[in-house]
């Protein structure tokens, strides 16, 4: 009674502020023109939150950005839809979260269901643009891939915790293969580097302001826990296919470090080995994926389609987020302590570079070995890099010139 006393107390005191309404109304609205506009991937929708909700309209100051997005760096899941969340909640509760949530999300969870329905409907083997989206996803995965690599990995011990990551991905077909390589190599890295932690943001900082307590946080990480044991559970005991679903989507959300583009293998694993979708409409979505504005991690409503139709949608975008949003919520009331614990960088500087290393070996397989077949798919995919990683054309014009070269090449041969 007493958490439950607390958990109502929290909202009260959000709604008792003044002019809450109308602050919610503003996170929705700002959130869904973020939701349109944000274009680029996770590291351009922090530019983008740090124009709207920093410089424009003073939400935040510079310094709790950057605590948020610190925090929301350290936990799994997609590290730009954590921060709009966080953003939200700060400015309107958990109700704020939810708006931000939906507001961001929405418009590409729409696009990407529009494309699944009409991709449904037609072969992949047998359409040049779809094949050229598969060919599209081989340059961003590798420019990812570049990209991490040269973020994450900064010496030759984790350089070689990537490869060796790659390696367990690629050589044991097991979906605790990736889980484990990241739990290993996290235990590395707190070993190795914990002598070199440094508190992302200086302690004297004032702590970030939320409504929520942290007996409602502590609540909320226990439901994410719970829901990590409890649906594996529910979808052994026959659960069907929304159960399996739901678990399959919330594991992907919740066992996932760096968001977007690592979320692959996991998804990879989760829906084409069971045979809920094919290799080939995987791989035409996730290049779809890249043409809209908004999350990546929304890839995951154009694969629930594929498998079930609007009610799988529905699951799998709430089954991938709601990890996201439960350790936010959960997080933030604890994250001035939570960030001085020693050795905690050195355990994330371990797993980041086994993400890379399992990015790696998902650029390999399947999106490698199923794409690329010729020295045209050979030539296209080195363009589109160039375009993506040399000339730094916007994700949706690389797409366009993708379908298009697929298309062309279709009809010449």
């Amino acid at each position: 009674m007493a958490e439950k006393k607390e958990i109502e107390g929290d909202a009260a005191a959000v709604e008792r502020r003044p002019g809450y309404w109308r602050r919610l109304g503003e996170v929705w609205l700002v959130a869904s023109k973020l939701g349109f506009t944000s274009f680029g991937g996770p590291v351009a929708h922090l530019g983008y939150f740090r124009e709207e909700y920093v410089r424009k309209r003073r939400w935040l100051t510079e310094r709790s950005y950057a605590d948020l997005v610190a925090l929301c760096q350290f936990l799994p899941g997609p590290a730009s839809s954590q921060v709009g969340i966080g953003v939200g909640m700060m400015r309107a509760g958990l109700p704020g979260g939810l708006a931000a949530w939906l507001g961001f999300t929405l418009p590409s969870v729409l696009a990407l269901i529009a494309f699944a329905a009409y991709a449904d409907q037609v072969p992949a083997s047998a359409s040049g643009w779809l094949h050229g989206l598969k060919l599209v996803a081989v340059a961003i995965v590798a420019q990812a891939v570049y990209d991490m690599g040269r973020k994450w990995i900064s010496d030759r011990a984790l350089a070689t915790v990537a490869i060796g990551a790659a390696a367990a991905a690629l050589l044991w077909r097991n979906p605790l293969s990736q889980v484990a390589a990241i739990a290993a190599a996290g235990v590395y890295g707190w070993l190795a580097y914990r002598k070199r932690n440094e508190p992302s943001v200086p302690a004297a900082e004032a702590e970030t302001h939320l409504p929520i307590g942290r007996r409602t946080g502590a609540l909320l990480l226990l439901l994410f826990a719970g829901l990590l044991i409890l649906l594996p559970w529910l979808r052994q005991a026959g659960g069907g296919q929304i159960a399996a679903l739901f678990d399959s989507f919330y594991r992907s959300g919740a066992l996932v470090f760096g968001g977007g583009h690592v979320v692959l293998p996991l998804l990879q694993r989760e829906v084409v080995t069971p045979g809920w979708v094919s290799d080939a409409d995987f791989l035409a979505g996730y290049g779809a994926a890249q043409a809209v504005p908004g999350p990546l991690f929304t890839f995951a409503s154009y694969l629930g389609f594929a498998s079930d139709g609007m009610l799988g949608a529905a699951v799998a975008t709430i089954a991938i987020f709601l990890p996201a949003f439960l350790l936010t919520a959960g997080a933030l009331p604890f994250w001035q302590a939570f960030r001085a614990f020693p050795g905690l960088q050195g355990a994330f500087a371990g797993a980041n570079a086994a993400v890379v290393g399992l990015l790696l070996a998902a650029g390999y397989d399947p999106i490698w070995t199923t794409a690329v077949a010729s020295a045209g798919d050979f030539i296209a995919v080195a363009a589109l890099y160039a375009m993506l990683a040399y000339w730094r054309l916007p994700p949706w014009a690389v797409v366009v010139a993708g379908a298009l070269a697929g298309w062309g090449m279709e009809r010449l041969m």
